[in-house]
């Protein structure tokens, strides 16, 4: 019997949020992995210790919103941009982002207690619920995947295993590792009873080291881009008296010599729209000087409005353009936008109505002799099913994005931490241009081989690697993990079933 089950359950709970508020530690900027796997193991105990379904479904709630609340802290930050609008929103956006996203655990935590059987089944069975949960927070409602338990591992070789199973078969590696100790620690014979899932655990990091250390090398690439970070605060990002100093930043690094064969600005670096924008884009032609350049710019298209990308040939013409398809929710639109309009309430990036809209979904961006680029603004890197969902291999990954909105603490951290995925999961290099930060260079292994620091404006002339062979991940998505997970569900399901008769 575990002794949790003698605290009252009042404490049981405090604890679980406690746990969960330890367990984000794992994520940037703090990278303490090893906090994200003891809070894993310790909150099985406590699950364990339920008397009923609903109790532990309760316990997983309260694990789950002290995760999210400590993991995307970050998420106040937009609103205090225009403090006077939208500040009274921030701790509301918090309190619900982090107890809605629970709810994923809390059926999870619920689904998986039965009486009867074992404690290191009820674990498996958690396992798989949690991994299913997790891959379901991803796609339901346009998805959420931020803060995903495999971020904890980007800076370690376990990262590379995002190239096998994608983020979604890492969570559940990672859940499979710490479950089942968490359940022998309540083991009658505890020490026999660890015995197994260390053990499993030391094979998963011998495996995992083997595979890190046969990964191909990372070759550098015949050409140089850089990479513009401009550092425009959100709030004087689109004032009248410092959007022409911002352009004119970029205009200087652009013009600096010796010329790259690749030029990026951040997500909207252009302080007019596209059709009206000639003028701003005549001075950038001006300023490559022979050079192709890239930039983030809003355009209109009769009555609706685009977060677009465009591309500037060497001689200045608009050879590819792309309209971002995955929007953020409450940021560039608002669900029933021209209701929710009546009564004050806006997207935080839109000014009207229903706020941007959708483009057609991923496309290929054709730079000649650098090869295709995959475009990605902003929000869009944190969706691997969208970067597999590209009609083509691309040769690169190109990432333009305002991280100004996500302030200075955790943010911008985390959101490098999934572009730095994204380049594993697809054995591609990405081109990261942030508006304050952080602007980067990133390899086929997630390494970042070139960045400019958050908050500081500048650039960098960077080599952009080669890519690798096609990862078995890119080949196959994430059905397989799904397709596993569900027979394992069913698989754990009827031994309960059978064990409990």
């Amino acid at each position: 019997m575990t002794p949790v089950r003698g605290w009252p359950l009042s404490f049981r709970l405090f604890a679980s949020a406690a746990l969960g508020a330890i367990g984000a530690f794992g994520q940037a900027p703090h990278g303490h992995w090893g906090a994200a796997v003891l809070a894993l193991i310790l909150i099985v105990p406590v699950f364990l210790a339920s008397e009923t379904r609903a109790r532990a479904g309760w316990v997983g709630w309260f694990f789950a919103t002290g995760y999210f609340a400590h993991a995307l802290s970050w998420i106040i930050e937009p609103f205090q941009v225009d403090a006077e609008r939208h500040a009274w929103m921030a701790p509301f956006a918090l309190v619900f982002m982090a107890g809605g996203l629970a709810l994923f655990w809390a059926v999870a935590f619920r689904l998986s207690r039965h009486f009867g059987a074992t404690a290191m089944r009820q674990s498996n069975f958690l396992v798989v619920t949690l991994s299913l949960a997790e891959l379901a927070r991803g796609y339901v409602l346009t998805g959420f995947p931020w803060a995903g338990v495999a971020q904890i591992w980007v800076d370690t070789p376990m990262a590379q295993l995002l190239s096998l199973v994608g983020p979604y078969g890492l969570n559940a590696l990672t859940y499979a590792v710490a479950f089942p100790i968490g359940a022998a620690l309540v083991q009658e014979r505890r020490l026999q009873a660890l015995a197994r899932p260390l053990s499993f655990a030391a094979v998963m990091v011998v495996l995992t080291m083997g595979y890190a250390s046969i990964r191909p090398r990372v070759q550098d690439g015949p050409h140089t881009v850089r990479i513009v970070q401009p550092n425009a605060p959100q709030h004087q990002k689109w004032d009248p008296a410092y959007a022409p100093l911002f352009f004119a930043r970029q205009i200087e690094y652009s013009a600096a010599l010796p010329r790259p064969d690749l030029i990026v600005w951040p997500e909207t670096a252009v302080p007019a729209w596209l059709g009206s924008a000639q003028p701003y884009l005549a001075s950038i032609t001006d300023a490559a000087q022979g050079t192709a350049v890239v930039l983030g710019i809003q355009r209109g298209d009769g009555p609706r409005i685009f977060n677009s990308m465009v591309y500037l040939d060497e001689a200045g013409r608009q050879s590819g353009l792309y309209d971002k398809h995955h929007l953020a929710p409450f940021g560039e639109y608002v669900p029933l936008g021209d209701l929710m309009g009546r009564f004050g309430i806006y997207g935080l990036a839109a000014t009207a109505g229903h706020g941007f809209s959708a483009g057609p979904g991923p496309d290929l961006l054709d730079f000649g002799k650098m090869g295709k680029a995959l475009p990605l603004i902003c929000y869009e890197a944190v969706f691997p099913q969208g970067v597999n969902g590209a009609p083509g291999r691309a040769d690169f990954l190109l990432q333009i994005t305002n991280d100004a909105w996500f302030g200075t603490r955790s943010g911008p951290f985390q959101h490098l931490a999934q572009a730095r995925m994204r380049a594993i999961e697809q054995g591609l290099p990405m081109i990261r241009s942030a508006n304050t930060g952080i602007s980067a260079m990133i390899d086929p292994l997630g390494q970042v081989t070139a960045s400019l620091a958050l908050g500081k404006a500048g650039y960098v002339d960077a080599i952009l690697p080669q890519p690798q062979q096609p990862t078995v991940y890119s080949r196959i998505g994430d059905s397989p993990v799904l397709a596993a997970l569900l027979f394992l569900a069913a698989l754990v399901w009827f031994s309960i079933r059978r064990l409990s008769k």
